[in-house]
């Protein structure tokens, strides 16, 4: 609702429009995403109840349109019906309980099967929990790799956090309060106890939490607190840079001069170990020299 008037929009093309949601705060919902929602033919929502609450706050009328339920139970038996309503000339919005649909929800098999079909796929941008935490979490954003949730099982967990280890960027997970301290605790035995994380919780909401430092740090905090409230974003920093020795680069070049000439030889190296080609190349030579 803007002001005290209702909100209302103008008939939309055909094709299914994937709508963000407020993650908290009621008020961090787009004007576009309220147009498109008050003139959807029908509303796919991961709970319409929750939708329902969403539209009721901004006054936006539902009438005689549909809002229908869509998640990962029923997902494969909604699709046909919404590509159907699609092919009548009808449009749908797509929406999940917070956030961006398609991040971490059954919003992707909908929008590749709509794709797939010939039909329009748009969207309208707003709130996002992954894209919150990155801001707020003190981490570095240049470059970030979503890793989503974690496998529930210990040994599966475990693996798949080692699989990241050496993603060379900020990796941000999804977790449930219930299982944080656990996946907290796999991850210092994936990276070990020094590299940096944040963990974020209740982000846009009042008890907004920002919780930062070394892994375990973290890990032994959450090990022995209650268990948190609220949707859990945890971004963990790149990671560390590893000391390199002049052994380390001496072995590196010898290995390395093996096959190749002295100049290949040590920008390969200098590019490995993070050092100056002309330091690599002037060692390169002392050593070929020697040799």
């Amino acid at each position: 609702m803007i002001g005290n008037k209702q909100v209302s929009a103008a008939k939309l093309s055909p094709g299914l429009y994937i709508v963000s949601t407020p993650i908290g705060a009621a008020r961090d919902i787009t004007l576009r995403a309220l147009d498109i929602l008050g003139a959807a033919d029908i509303i796919a929502a991961e709970d319409t109840r929750n939708t329902r609450k969403l539209m009721d706050i901004h006054g936006v009328a539902l009438g005689a349109r549909k809002l229908i339920s869509y998640h990962d139970h029923n997902g494969a038996g909604k699709r046909p019906y919404l590509l159907a309503a699609l092919e009548a000339g009808k449009s749908v919005a797509l929406v999940s309980d917070a956030g961006t649909p398609l991040l971490a929800d059954p919003g992707y098999h909908l929008a590749q099967y709509v794709r797939d079909a010939g039909h329009k796929v748009a969207t309208a941008p707003g709130a996002s929990a992954l894209l919150a935490a990155l801001c707020v979490s003190g981490q570095p954003t240049d470059k970030f790799f979503f890793a989503g949730f974690a496998p529930n099982k210990t040994k599966a967990r475990g693996d798949y956090f080692k699989s990241l280890a050496e993603v060379p960027s900020t990796l941000v997970f999804y977790e449930s309060p219930k299982r944080l301290a656990k996946s907290l605790g796999d991850m210092v035995k994936a990276y070990g106890g020094a590299r940096a994380v944040t963990v974020c919780r209740e982000l846009t909401k009042k008890f907004e939490e920002a919780r930062g430092g070394t892994l375990q740090e973290i890990a032994d905090y959450y090990a022995l607190a209650n268990t948190p409230k609220g949707e859990i974003v945890i971004v963990l920093g790149p990671p560390l840079k590893k000391e390199v020795t002049q052994a380390d680069i001496d072995q590196a070049l010898l290995i390395t001069l093996k096959g190749f000439r002295v100049k290949d030889a040590a920008k390969i190296v200098a590019q490995e170990m993070g050092i100056s080609r002309n330091q690599a190349y002037e060692r390169a030579l002392e050593l070929k020299k020697n040799d």
